[in-house]
């Protein structure tokens, strides 16, 4: 094996990346081979400071690509040398003396709240318990859809973590639901009484559906062939419910409707340190971005709570 090979197992198996980071980073590690035009034999020797400094650069001034874009290939020939120099097969790591190109800061967009009852009250319908059983094909793609965008956004779960879901990661007695995340982490996430109701709703149509009680290893979200959802899949669903809310324009994915749960609950008054246990991010500064969309919010509670401003800055002004 090469050692990008051996990287690309050590992260799959050891790391537990997901099969599209591992895509990711094998097709970066492969476009600076082919820049370096190194055998995949070789590829260490053209792991210099010297080389990654013109990599940066080609990939600036003939690529054309952007900061964010030539970041994460920095980022991952950084992560590549570091493996190597934990393997004794590289010094030292080079990218660490590599300048990272400036980033703007991209605020997370998001729906509005108004949007989302829109959706909802559009598709009630399809949520209705005397329609569990005998439900033809094209009823069940309706209902998958509906459990889709609500799951989605009533928990702010990631596609992958949606994938993921078992049967038995539904606690119907404790309404929590068990998420593994990034790093294998697993955490629960509460999951409101309309949101059970829905996916107890599911899990009878499918047992009428497919003529069978299902195991909990099984995955809780299916195709009507009976297959688990796959990443497109899901972002299809997702743009094509959205899609019918003409109040909702720009990018319809997952990642928003996790985004717009984040910032709904910001500002309803939750604490950023529940919301990162929420969403499942390592660290507060992944979450403290949500406060810049919240800034209305931020300057009405000042201007309520400030005694300067509710004296209208008098007395001292």
């Amino acid at each position: 094996m090469t050692p990008v090979d051996k990287y690309l197992s050590f992260i799959r198996t050891e790391r537990r990346y997901s099969p599209r980071t591992a895509e990711i980073y094998a097709d970066v590690l492969e476009r600076f081979r082919a820049w370096a035009d190194v055998p995949a034999d070789d590829i260490v020797k053209a792991l210099t400071l010297g080389d990654i400094r013109e990599y940066q650069v080609f990939l600036n001034d003939k690529e054309k690509l952007g900061a964010r874009t030539i970041g994460q290939h920095i980022s991952v020939l950084s992560g590549f040398c570091t493996y190597l120099v934990r393997q004794g097969l590289l010094e030292s790591n080079p990218v660490k003396l590599v300048g990272r190109p400036k980033v703007p800061k991209r605020l997370p967009s998001f729906y509005r709240e108004s949007s989302m009852e829109e959706y909802f009250d559009q598709t009630e319908w399809i949520v209705d318990p005397s329609a569990s059983l005998g439900m033809t094909y094209s009823q069940y793609k309706d209902l998958l859809s509906r459990v889709v965008v609500t799951l989605l956004f009533s928990t702010g779960i990631r596609r992958s973590e949606l994938i993921g879901l078992q049967i038995g990661s539904v606690d119907f007695g404790r309404n929590v639901l068990h998420v593994r995340g990034k790093g294998n982490k697993m955490r629960e996430i509460p999951i409101i009484s309309s949101l059970s109701k829905e996916l107890s709703l599911y899990l009878q149509a499918t047992e009428s559906l497919f003529g069978r009680t299902r195991s909990a290893e099984e995955p809780l979200l299916v195709t009507d062939k009976g297959s688990a959802l796959y990443p497109m899949a899901v972002e299809r669903i997702v743009s094509a419910e959205l899609g019918k809310v003409e109040s909702i324009a720009g990018r319809k994915s997952p990642h928003v409707l996790r985004h717009t749960l984040a910032t709904e609950l910001l500002e309803k008054g939750a604490d950023l340190n529940s919301i990162k246990e929420l969403l499942g991010h390592s660290s507060l500064a992944a979450t403290q971005v949500y406060t810049h969309n919240t800034i209305g919010q931020l300057k009405n509670v000042y201007n309520n709570a400030h005694p300067r401003a509710k004296r209208g800055g008098k007395n001292g002004d």
